[in-house]
């Protein structure tokens, strides 16, 4: 008897996790900015940002929707069309990612009460349209304060610089985090092409920045913000935030 006993126990709660994996849903919000600055090149978001979470998010059950400021059709960075990632491949071909980001729904649509989290992916073009977003302001503050998770990854942080929450203060503000580094801007050769430098940006707003080495995997979590460096740390940022909504 107490075997069976112990056998309905584990169904109950393996049941009840399922259930509760499965009524999640995360937003993933994607840059509408297609180049950097004046110099004519291409930009957007980038890819493994996405494919890595997007597919992370689906093998545990959790819903995802994507939606840019825009809406509809966002940008590619081509320089993250990398399709000897595996990820990148069956997100790109096999779940027909092209037709998913071709038709984004408009940030200024979305009911934050729909989601338990929001995800920012990164890419250069974030730099441009994310941070003064009365729109990404208003549903990422909403998601926090229902008890949501907000999470960002490389330059998708530049979402977080101006979310304020109904008391006034930053939601950044105190908090520790990552985004992509000024070294890493460097190293990229982009630094004078920015309209200004994430690391900065998030330290004047009175966050506690940690960063790791050039490029390697770095996620910080404290309570229910989640960030991660760069793109290295695209899937461990998704997975932190499927252990917040277990």
């Amino acid at each position: 008897m107490l075997k069976i006993f112990l056998i309905f126990i584990s169904f109950l709660n393996l049941t009840y996790g399922e259930i509760k994996m499965t009524n999640s849903k995360v937003l993933i919000v994607v840059t509408s900015h297609s180049e950097l600055g004046d110099t004519g090149i291409k930009t957007g978001y980038y890819l493994s940002e996405v494919s890595h979470p997007y597919l992370a998010f689906k093998s545990s059950g959790i819903a995802v929707d994507f939606a840019s400021i825009k809406g509809g059709q966002s940008p590619l960075d081509p320089k993250s069309l990398d399709l000897k990632d595996t990820k990148n491949k069956i997100f790109f071909i096999d779940e027909k990612g092209k037709e998913r980001l071709s038709n984004t729904l408009k940030l200024a649509d979305i009911n934050p009460n729909h989601y338990q989290a929001i995800l920012f992916a990164g890419g250069h073009g974030t730099m441009w349209d994310f941070p003064n977003s009365k729109e990404i302001s208003k549903v990422s503050s909403s998601i926090y304060e229902n008890g949501g998770i907000v999470a960002s990854i490389c330059h998708g942080p530049a979402a977080l610089i101006n979310i304020k929450l109904s008391n006034g203060k930053y939601l950044i503000e105190g908090k520790k985090l990552t985004a992509f580094s000024n070294a890493e801007e460097e190293a990229a050769g982009l630094t004078a092409t920015m309209p200004f430098l994430l690391e900065s940006a998030l330290l004047s707003r009175g966050a506690n920045y940690f960063k790791a080495d050039l490029w390697k995997e770095n996620v910080v979590v404290d309570q229910r913000l989640v960030t991660g460096q760069n793109p290295a740390s695209a899937e461990k940022v998704a997975k932190q935030v499927i252990e917040l909504l277990q």
